[in-house]
């Protein structure tokens, strides 16, 4: 990773390290060093051998988290930061810069690109007491050598601070200035890695801004770590204008792996993997959050993972790997061959929980793919099982390319030019994941990008449904955890599934 040795970010309350010499990290007026360029579980490790922590399975799946992004960071390169010029910046049509971004749809001048080799940042959630702050430091504090600069601070400092920023800007250059770009690239060339304190959004103006300035960062190869009181789901929850800060949850849950902090209470051996369901891309820590959660869901005490055999109208469907009521495929196992409704189905007469690994993302050469995929989805939504993903892309781009969008985009835009009335047809799911691809209902009806209405809905029905899944009130129900009612949710829950099961007889 590249950067500058002296970097100094003058926030209000805030951290900016440089490195020195021998791998020396000067903060403020104390040294921090980490000689041995050691990770966060080698320091977690040293901790407990000491008798600083007390180990703990949950934590340590929080620490491997912490593990798997150092790693990547020893590899990642920055790129070079590229200042927009003022001229670029100047606002073409509207009046205001609130009043820009209070529009629902999204300008392609403000849509920027993100590098593909952008590390997936880390966003951990918890009640006071679960540990954030020492979590927080550990990783901090042993980031690896190579990562030249980096910036820690309270959030609520940094937005008070970008704030500033917009107003100075705007007496300098005009009111229809567009000044995030330019304070996204010259926060980012003070840290190529941003660590913020309690994460949480409570004021219009904050809300209506983040979702550009998080892009810019991210767009200059800023990796962000957050820590917040808050899933981010529950980020400002109802406050003014929050259809509008949307984009910003899925932006966020979409970069950044989401890590549940609080240790529940379960009747379970195996502690509960600590991020959602969902983990993209198809990096390190994908194969051992698979894993993760098969062995969470599975039972591998009483019943090992092995090969299964099932007679499915007299043809023989093999699992590849099965373990209590939880199996886990690769995608190729699953989708690569011919399958029907009738194939899902009868798998979720025998499974509870699915593992699908390896999940490519899909365009209009892979539709057999995509309509196998869909199917399964439907099965499992309407059996109430449960499913864990990895995957190449995000969801939002998982039956289309980013390619197919702008093409579409310019496509359907020949032949739709008002949009007005958009977006009416379909759920708040499609609407906010169209608001984030830049796309509006009536370009994607006269585009090709779909072979016709059916696959359009079907398309965003899938999507609906794999929101609601990966959604911590599914994942959790029918656990056993306390807070839920414990073995009354595990019973309700069998209950739901065995009806489910006598209705498909």
């Amino acid at each position: 990773m590249e950067g500058k040795s002296t970097n100094v970010l003058y926030l209000p309350g805030v951290i900016t390290a440089g490195i020195g010499p021998g791998c020396m990290r000067q903060a403020g007026e104390g040294i921090d060093a980490n000689p041995g360029n050691r990770g966060p579980l080698d320091e977690y490790d040293a901790r407990v051998d000491v008798g600083q922590l007390q180990n703990d399975d949950h934590q340590r799946g929080m620490v491997q988290s912490l593990q798997h992004l150092h790693d990547e960071l020893k590899e990642y390169q920055t790129p070079q930061i590229v200042h927009p010029d003022v001229e670029s910046l100047q606002a073409a049509s509207q009046s205001s810069l609130l009043g820009a971004l209070l529009r629902r749809t999204t300008s392609r001048r403000s849509r920027t690109n993100i590098p593909k080799n952008l590390p997936k940042g880390l966003y951990l959630f918890g009640d006071v007491g679960s540990g954030k702050t020492m979590l927080m430091d550990m990783f901090y504090d042993t980031l690896p050598c190579n990562v030249t600069s980096k910036t820690r601070i309270h959030f609520h400092n940094f937005i008070q601070d970008v704030h500033k920023r917009l107003h100075a800007m705007k007496q300098q250059h005009g009111t229809d200035f567009d000044a995030i770009p330019f304070i996204g690239a010259d926060i980012a060339e003070k840290g190529s890695v941003l660590c913020f304190d309690e994460f949480q959004v409570t004021d219009v103006a904050d809300a209506m801004i983040l979702r550009r300035l998080l892009e810019s960062l991210m767009s200059h190869g800023v990796v962000l770590v957050a820590t917040s009181n808050r899933h981010p789901d529950d980020l400002y929850k109802n406050g003014i204008q929050r259809d509008s800060f949307i984009p910003c949850i899925n932006l966020l849950k979409s970069r950044l792996h989401v890590l549940n902090l609080d240790s529940p209470t379960d009747y379970r051996k195996i502690p509960r993997p600590p991020s959602g369901v969902y983990h993209f891309p198809l990096d390190k820590a994908a194969a051992s959050h698979a894993n993760n959660w098969f062995k969470f869901l599975g039972d591998f005490e009483n019943d090992p993972p092995h090969i299964a055999t099932h007679r499915i109208w007299g043809r023989d469907v093999i699992v590849p790997r099965a373990s209590g009521k939880a199996v886990m495929f690769e995608f190729a196992e699953l989708c690569g061959r011919p399958t029907s409704a009738a194939d899902y189905l009868e798998l979720m007469r025998w499974y509870e929980a699915f593992i699908i690994t390896e999940i490519p993302g899909m365009t209009h050469k892979s539709r057999d793919l995509a309509r196998r995929f869909i199917t399964f989805i439907d099965a499992v939504y309407e059996s109430r099982a449960k499913l864990v993903l990895t995957t190449a892309v995000p969801l939002n781009e998982l039956f289309v390319s980013r390619t197919e969008v702008d093409d579409a985009v310019r496509e359907g835009q020949k032949d739709s030019p008002s949009e007005n009335g958009e977006h009416l047809d379909v759920d708040d799911t499609m609407r906010h994941l169209m608001d984030d691809l830049g796309i509006n209902m009536q370009a994607l009806k006269n585009s090709s990008i779909f072979t016709g209405d059916e696959e359009r809905f079907a398309f965003a029905r899938a999507l609906s449904r794999l929101s609601e899944m990966g959604s911590q009130q599914w994942i959790e129900r029918g656990l056993g955890l306390e807070k839920d009612g414990g073995k009354e949710d595990m019973e309700s829950w069998q209950k739901v599934r065995s009806r489910w099961r006598e209705d498909m007889l």
